[in-house]
């Protein structure tokens, strides 16, 4: 979507070469499984320990509710975290940030499999998603380094073939852990992990953003590029249309177990395969998008698409759960379709926002797209379970309006300028 681009002190200039599709750097195999492994750290961060929180509440004499803000305060970590890491890879490049971003995850992991109280736990897991959040800001400032246009998406749906695995393996992983070892081994599992892509991306991952192409200022440049891109309706209508996005997924992820178990009374046997076709659907089209469909239809009408499927999604979603009442057949199947249109709006946002900047001000971005994802997904997450019993229809609901809403903003903000033929 060719538009103003917003350099590295916040200003914007007409540029037409973000919508070239082109590589500048060649894909690059290891490029690509270290980054979907930097990426895949955040769910697998969340996720990995969820079966050890009773045992957690139990050793440490905390209780159940107080041991759910260890994946509140990661979540705000992560959130936070893409605010400090994008601008200093724009400052300093991207490894240096990137590597002390992992370095810090594996000190904070050992801190969480050791933590002799709740409170330590808490704040270990604050840092520890913070620090987790190095890669995924820093891995979509590298994709705009490196490629434009359809690379760019093509680029991200390699990475996101590794890291969408993550969602559906984590819960099992963790699972078998905790069969062989105590809560504080899926930890020990996590420091070696980090360990591992510390020194993979150190050997591996070459810098992407020269000196010379550096933003040089220091936190009040930083301001100003962020500044700059939050004036910018283009780019600011694309990260909110991303963020209502993710408010849709996140909601489904928080509130399917407890409707899908609870409501309609499935077995967790059952849940995890429904969860995982889900996440399947999300992987393949992610997959689908970036190797075949961005190819044949330029990005304005792939979006399009995709926001029509997801509020047609939900709407039925809607009246399954209350005019027809159709039980499991009729929630599963707009609840697939649903997650299915989220593999190509959440590529084709991210895609989008980079490359309505520059290079030197790609981390800041980053992190502005992510921050506003995570803190969407934090504000909906609770809604899906509002009165204190799960509901089919308030999920509904909620998938549907924040359908609704990204459809809006990208309608309002985001619009074609009149000679445009070609958004990809």
């Amino acid at each position: 979507m060719p538009g103003p681009t917003v350099g590295p002190a916040g200003d914007t200039s007409t540029t037409t070469s973000a919508t070239t599709a082109t590589d500048r750097g060649g894909t690059g195999r290891a490029t690509v499984a270290v980054l979907g492994g930097l990426v895949a750290l955040g769910p697998l961060t969340t996720d990995l320990y969820l079966p050890g929180l009773p045992d957690i509440a139990q050793e440490l004499a905390a209780d159940p509710a107080a041991v759910q803000l260890t994946l509140t305060f990661s979540m705000f970590g992560v959130a936070s975290g893409q605010l400090l890491f994008g601008p200093l890879s724009d400052r300093f490049g991207r490894r240096p940030p990137l590597l002390a971003g992992l370095a810090l995850f594996t000190l904070a992991s050992v801190v969480c499999a050791i933590a002799p109280s709740l409170t330590v736990l808490i704040v270990a897991r604050f840092v520890q998603g913070a620090a987790g959040s190095a890669g995924l800001v820093i891995g979509r400032a590298v994709a705009r380094d490196r490629f434009q246009g359809v690379a760019m998406l093509r680029f991200l749906a390699s990475i996101a073939l590794i890291s969408g695995l993550a969602p559906i393996l984590a819960p099992i992983v963790g699972a078998q852990l905790m069969r062989f070892t105590s809560w504080r081994g899926t930890f020990g599992a996590l420091t070696a992990l980090g360990l591992l892509l510390t020194l993979v991306a150190f050997g591996a991952l070459r810098e992407t953003l020269p000196p010379h192409a550096r933003n040089g200022g220091g936190v009040g440049a930083a301001l100003r590029t962020m500044g700059g891109l939050l004036r910018d309706l283009p780019f600011l209508g694309v990260a909110l249309t991303s963020a209502f996005a993710y408010g849709a997924l996140f909601g489904y992820i928080s509130g399917s177990s407890t409707v899908l178990q609870h409501v309609y009374r499935v077995s967790p046997q059952t849940y995890s395969l429904l969860f995982g076709a889900n996440s399947l659907a999300i992987v393949v089209m992610t997959q689908l998008n970036g190797r075949v469909l961005a190819k044949r239809f330029t990005a304005r009408a792939l979006m399009l698409a995709a926001l029509g499927t997801a509020v047609a999604a939900g709407a039925v979603l809607v009246l399954t759960t209350t005019v027809w009442d159709s039980g499991l057949l009729g929630f599963c199947p707009p609840l697939f379709v649903m997650m299915g249109s989220m593999g190509v709006l959440l590529p084709n946002t991210a895609a989008q926002a980079l490359s309505l900047v520059e290079p030197p001000a790609a981390g800041t971005a980053s992190a502005l797209l992510g921050t506003g994802n995570f803190l969407s997904g934090a504000v909906v997450a609770p809604l899906s379970s509002l009165g204190g019993k799960p509901s089919a229809v308030l999920l509904a609901v909620v998938v549907l309006a924040c359908g609704v809403l990204a459809t809006v903003t990208y309608l309002t903000l985001c619009r074609a300028p009149k000679a445009q033929t070609d958004d990809s």
